[in-house]
Order: C-alpha cells, then structure tokens, then sequence
C-alpha cells in the first residue's frame, strides 16, 4: 500500500504559526486515513518550534532548496534567523516519511516549510511567489512526490495508476 505524509495540520491538529488548523475535510482523506495511508507529521513542530510561533518566510530566491544549501535563510517577522529549525524539520520529516515508507507527500500550500506550489516573498507583505518549502523540497529530492492540498484529486490519480519505486534512501 503506498503511503502518503501528511500536514498534520490538514488533519485538524492545531500547530499552525497561528495555534490553527488548516482541517481538510476532502472525503479522499478520510478514506486514506480508514486505510491506514496517512502519516501525520508537522516539520515546524518537528524542528522545535512552539505552536503559536511567530511567522516565518523564506528571505531571498530559490526557496527551500536554497535555504538546504545555505543561500538562503528562513527568518522571522522579528528578523530572528530560523532557518536551522526549519531544515531540521525537514530531516525529520525526510526520516520519518522513508521509515514509514511515503512515497509520498500532501502538505499546506505556502508555508516556509511545507509549500509545495507557492511560498510568501520574505516580505511579510502577503505576496506569493511560485516556489517550495524546506520540507517539500527536500522530501522531493529524495523522490517523494509532493502535492499540495488543493491537489487532492492529482494524488488520487497518481495513487490509482502509480508505479513508482520507492524513494531513494536518505544521504548523509
């Protein structure tokens, strides 16, 4: 059975920047969760940091994958450099994803973390900008499949007619 990581926030646990959820309640997730597909999991909590938190948006270009390789940084509406906790989730979530056996992933679109379509600018000015999160980027170069969760039925699709191998083991 091909198993899928999942915002935990999706599934209605409050650990949010904001102390909310983001409940999806797409009858496709029930059914997924029924069948034992789902792995709840929160990066941001994973990576330490309290629910609520203040938010946090990836300053320069390249998003997630630039934060991974240090050229760029996830900061704080303070200014405060948050980036170490953000890629530290993201190895949690890597870790936990290939023990569970994920191939993979529905996160919340936008977050620093978990974007998988879109990220905010760095600007704190709510402007969007096309580009994944620390987490989505790093469990899609270990070849788990990232969909956002507005992607629901795409991830349907991939689940009925997917092949896929699993994904490649974690480097060190």
């Amino acid at each position: 059975m091909q198993r899928i990581l999942i915002s935990a926030c999706l599934l209605g646990a409050k650990v949010r920047y904001d102390g909310q959820d983001r409940l999806c309640d797409d009858p496709r997730i029930a059914r997924w969760q029924a069948e034992g597909r789902l792995v709840s999991f929160c990066p941001e909590v994973a990576g330490g940091f309290p629910t609520p938190r203040a938010p946090a948006e990836i300053e320069g270009e390249g998003g997630g994958q630039a934060v991974l390789s240090g050229q760029a940084r996830v900061l704080e509406d303070t200014g405060r450099d948050v980036s170490d906790g953000f890629i530290a989730g993201a190895q949690a979530a890597l870790q936990q994803a290939l023990e569970s056996g994920c191939t993979y992933a529905l996160l919340t679109d936008g977050s620093p973390s978990c974007g998988s379509r879109f990220l905010y600018d760095g600007s704190f000015g709510g402007q969007r900008i096309d580009g994944q999160g620390v987490t989505a980027a790093l469990l899609s170069e270990h070849g788990i499949r990232v969909f956002a969760e507005h992607q629901i039925a795409a991830l349907e699709d991939r689940l009925q007619s997917s092949s896929d191998s699993a994904p490649r083991e974690a480097r060190a």
